[in-house]
């Protein structure tokens, strides 16, 4: 069984440790754990692990996050994973920093990369693993929060709270969504 696993962020490296990145620092979590590094391969950065006897296809979009459909529409139909395979992980503002919630639809939330991959794919029904960023920045700085570094506490919690999201991926792989959600969310 193969599944797509993505990560949303920007490339580059004024990005790397922005809270935006954040699904970037997950899939990067995972192919380290189970023994891979990225490599550019097709409209993002790519690697391939094995679970448990599945295949953990990662991405990295290049596209930049408001064009990331593209990637995970070429890697669907590349490696001829069934959507139902698909688990985005991305950045969320709704949920307090390290807060993790997965979920099997719903709307983009006014992500932008959400919001791409749902045009691209046509669709809402797909699953995502939310990574609670927090939303500590004045009205109308979403932006410059989103494409801030983290805060020095954040910084110290973020490898435990990468690690929760990983076991999150893993389950989600052998264990299917609603399992995973019944025994990971609000983890």
């Amino acid at each position: 069984m193969k599944y797509l696993i993505v990560g949303l962020g920007n490339p580059g490296s004024e990005y790397e440790e922005t809270r935006h990145n954040i699904g970037f620092k997950v899939v990067d979590a995972v192919a380290k754990e189970l023994g891979d590094s990225f490599s550019l391969n097709r409209a993002a950065h790519r690697a391939e692990v094995k679970f448990k006897g599945r295949t953990l296809v990662l991405i990295k979009p290049i596209t930049f996050m408001n064009l990331s459909g593209k990637a995970v529409n070429y890697w669907l139909q590349a490696e001829k994973i069934p959507i139902s395979n698909l688990l985005v992980i991305t950045d969320d503002i709704a949920l307090p920093f390290g807060k993790l919630r997965m979920k099997g639809k719903g709307s983009d939330g006014g992500h932008n990369g959400l919001k791409d991959i749902q045009a691209t794919l046509k669709t809402t029904d797909y699953s995502r693993l939310r990574f609670g960023v927090g939303n500590d920045f004045p009205k109308g700085r979403q932006a410059d929060y989103v494409l801030g570094n983290w805060t020095k506490e954040e910084t110290f919690s973020l490898p435990e709270r990468i690690t929760i999201a990983t076991e999150f991926i893993k389950s989600f792989a052998t264990q299917g969504l609603e399992l995973t959600m019944t025994n990971w969310n609000g983890k």
